[in-house]
């Protein structure tokens, strides 16, 4: 058997900087995007674009034919997250930028697939790009939120974390949030999370946060909800308020919450109750459905040496 011949590996960088001179190049370019809102022309290549990515293989594939097909329109991807896409295809890397590439702005290319068949050549075509199609960006995309994770940036890739199903990227978030809560709860990406982002911070023991000040965030953040979908503060708030720990409130807290909840409604009434059970008999476990484990960030109070659920 004739051994193998001798792999010569050129140098990589010239390669990678020899692509990325084709990045949105009209020249040689045989496809055209019209991407975002602002309708920009992006200039690619479809035999890259198929070799690298299988989407495209799909969308690109000889049935157009020869010669320059139609535009193919992506209205609802921002451009600076399509550039980046097709950096990474072109040069397998890509330069993100904090400011320039938001997260809202790295992950919206995982949406419905709805591609929609052109009958007749040099018709516009409008296309959806889908999840499985850009995994291996949302994975460079992934590294680069964690590595520019911080107050201002945590609540938003939280969301994003959650709308998209990122587990990873969700416990980093909620990691960040708990070692830094008092901070990211005065953010406005805190008050503009959707109520499943919501839910696993509230059932977190290790917020560094007290619990008063935690009812106040939560009643803002439903303050907020409440206005933009134009719905009552008590409805928007009722899927995540029973993560409250009412019970952790003194009495007086407690007395003064109840007001404020008669002239603004934000909690059940019963959970209400349920904590002044917990008063009452002097048993954490008495109420059922009020949690009464303490929090990391949980200033002590009297009441706190007859709850038998102690902090985690």
């Amino acid at each position: 058997m004739e051994p193998p011949g001798l792999v010569v590996h050129g140098e990589a960088a010239p390669f990678s900087t020899a692509l990325r001179s084709l990045l949105n190049n009209p020249q040689y370019s045989d496809v055209c995007f019209v991407v975002g809102q602002e309708r920009q022309e992006v200039f690619a290549h479809r035999c890259l674009l198929a070799c690298r990515c299988n989407f495209f293989q799909r969308l690109l594939g000889p049935k157009l034919g020869p010669g320059m097909p139609g535009p193919v329109v992506l209205s609802t991807v921002p451009v600076e997250a399509f550039l980046a896409v097709l950096e990474f295809l072109y040069t397998n890397s890509v330069r993100l930028r904090r400011r320039s590439a938001p997260v809202s702005f790295l992950f919206p290319l995982m949406g419905p697939v709805h591609p929609v068949p052109h009958t007749h050549s040099g018709l516009q075509r409008h296309v959806h790009l889908g999840p499985t199609h850009f995994h291996f960006c949302s994975q460079l995309c992934l590294e680069f939120v964690v590595k520019v994770l911080d107050v201002e940036l945590v609540c938003e890739a939280l969301q994003v974390a959650v709308t998209f199903g990122l587990g990873p990227l969700q416990e980093r978030c909620i990691a960040f949030i708990e070692a830094h809560s008092q901070e990211a709860l005065r953010t406005r990406g805190f008050l503009e999370l959707s109520a499943p982002a919501l839910l696993p911070l509230l059932r977190s023991d290790k917020l560094c946060v007290d619990e008063a000040e935690l009812v106040l965030a939560a009643r803002s953040w439903a303050r907020v909800g409440a206005a933009v979908l134009e719905r009552p503060v008590a409805e928007v708030a009722a899927p995540v308020v029973r993560e409250l720990r009412l019970a952790l409130l003194a009495p007086a807290e407690l007395s003064a919450l109840e007001e404020q909840n008669q002239q603004e409604p934000l909690i059940p009434v019963e959970q209400i109750v349920e904590a002044w059970k917990c008063h009452a008999l002097r048993r954490g476990d008495a109420a059922r459905g009020a949690p009464c484990r303490r929090r990391r960030g949980t200033l002590p109070r009297e009441h706190h040496c007859f709850l038998d659920l102690p902090f985690k």
